[in-house]
């Protein structure tokens, strides 16, 4: 990642390698929830190259500590939703311990 600001830390321009839209609006997503940020959003400079450039302009703190508080809070979410599907599969096969579930029964067709 590389962080380009020009003075006030407020507003900066973060640059990911070899990410695209997933991760950009993900970002984007959880940096708009922050009442601290006044402006987000992201580009991609060209659809060949794998780059992603994320603005982020915020009303007190460094625009750095706010991206990596919405970072941590989107790896906070995904642990969160992979327990959780964690859990429901592990219910489901002791449920089920046949292995059989319902999309297999109707392939039998």
């Amino acid at each position: 990642m590389e962080h380009t600001s020009f003075g006030d830390q407020r507003n900066a321009t973060f640059s990911f390698a070899e990410e695209d839209h997933t991760l950009a609006n993900a970002l984007r997503f959880s940096l708009n929830q922050d009442p601290q940020v006044i402006f987000c959003g992201y580009s991609i400079p060209h659809p060949t190259k794998a780059q992603v450039n994320v603005r982020v302009q915020t009303t007190d703190k460094e625009a750095r500590v706010i991206l990596k508080d919405a970072c941590q809070g989107l790896m906070q979410m995904c642990q969160h939703i992979r327990g959780t599907f964690d859990k429901v599969v592990n219910d489901f096969r002791t449920k089920n311990p046949s292995g059989n579930h319902p999309s297999q029964d109707m392939d039998s067709d």
